[in-house]
């Protein structure tokens, strides 16, 4: 008697005397469809509820096995229906065309009951594990996807308009979700601090640490124009939230109305500066220890004037560690070739081409994933 659940099995062969011994060894157990030509195979398998899953003959007139195998195969409706070839021959080549068509087991003739059984069961059990796995990875999938949206709204939704200041700001995450973070503090008109962070690894656990960079932040805004300050209030509100990541940061202060920067960073790439007042590319690097690992870390700033025509650069390491396919780094000094060259006239032309360049080192093809996440700030001083 059929129940509700019961899988059902299409048996394909031209041989009636073939159909009879495997229908007997199985319809007790399944529910049965027949075919005995590949074109009615064919049409059996799209009736709705599709078989769950299929024993095909492989030499049938007209139209044979593999020829049936390969239309299945290639139809979103039975795709995914295993397909387990009924054969007499025995001939790797022929199994290694099997399954190069897509099938996922062979049943030699003459049958026996104890295989067949053994086989249906095991293809079937399989076939519920992947869709089981298929399913849970689409919940992920959209659990991710919700967690990225969340992180971009935590990211600035515009870079700030301080007169004198042209200011370009990228986030390009390796995966859905990432570690990388940026975001400003307006103190007003003429001041304003830029924070540009990096969580170790990657995916939803730096990503969460991100998240609360976020938080932290908005805690230092008193102290916005001491970076030290900032750095330290930022390690104290992360150390002993987390045992296996670590952030690099570093921290921007621009005071427009005296015409200096100050700067501090935390085991975080040099900050690079060129244009008028010096020459040739320039790294400014003031590190601490890392954030979050040591409550006892201390932090020092460095101030510099700045003049019309000055550029600064915030980044992560993703930019400097890109990899082309012979494993070989963008690196330091390509990437300060590329800055003491680039003609920009504004920030965000200057960081469209900054990332054209990478990818073109990378060379990575469509939807190849990156190393790392990459971001950066990028600010011109048009006037004081």
């Amino acid at each position: 008697m059929n129940q509700p659940d019961q899988k059902t099995i299409l048996i394909v062969d031209d041989a009636p005397a073939n159909i009879q011994i495997v229908n007997s060894i199985l319809k007790d157990t399944y529910k049965i469809r027949i075919a005995t030509s590949g074109a009615k195979a064919l049409e059996l398998a799209n009736v709705t509820p599709p078989p769950d899953l299929i024993l095909l003959d492989v030499m049938m007139p007209e139209m044979d096995g593999y020829e049936v195998c390969t239309r299945l195969k290639s139809e979103a409706l039975t795709r995914d229906i295993p397909v387990i070839f009924l054969t007499g021959q025995t001939e790797i080549e022929d199994e290694t065309k099997g399954f190069a068509v897509g099938a996922v087991d062979y049943i030699h003739k003459p049958f026996s009951p104890a295989v067949v059984k053994a086989r249906v069961q095991t293809h079937l059990v399989l076939r519920g594990i992947r869709e089981q796995l298929a399913q849970q990875l689409h919940t992920i999938q959209k659990e991710l996807e919700t967690a990225r949206q969340i992180q971009l709204s935590i990211l600035p939704s515009e870079v700030p308009k301080l007169e004198g200041l042209d200011i370009a700001a990228r986030y390009i995450p390796m995966t859905s979700v990432a570690g990388d973070f940026y975001d400003f503090i307006i103190v007003d008109e003429k001041h304003l601090g830029i924070l540009v962070a990096d969580v170790s690894g990657h995916g939803m656990p730096a990503a969460l640490i991100a998240s609360m960079l976020k938080i932290a932040l908005a805690a230092e805004v008193p102290h916005a124009a001491d970076p030290a300050q900032v750095l330290s209030g930022l390690n104290q509100a992360l150390c002993g939230k987390f045992q296996h990541h670590y952030v690099t940061a570093a921290y921007l202060f621009l005071d427009m109305a005296k015409g200096t920067l100050t700067y501090a960073a935390a085991g975080h790439p040099p900050m690079l500066s060129w244009g008028t007042s010096s020459p040739g590319v320039r790294g400014i690097e003031e590190n601490g220890l890392f954030l979050g690992k040591f409550p006892w870390a201390t932090y020092s700033s460095v101030e510099l004037p700045f003049s019309a025509g000055d550029w600064f650069l915030l980044y992560s390491d993703g930019i400097p560690e890109t990899e082309n396919h012979s494993e070989v780094e963008f690196g330091t000094e390509r990437f300060r070739r590329f800055l003491a060259t680039q003609q920009s006239t504004s920030a965000n032309q200057f960081a469209d081409c900054l990332l054209e360049e990478v990818s073109r080192w990378a060379d990575r093809s469509p939807g190849e994933e990156a190393e790392d996440d990459v971001t950066l700030v990028a600010i011109q001083v048009k006037g004081k």
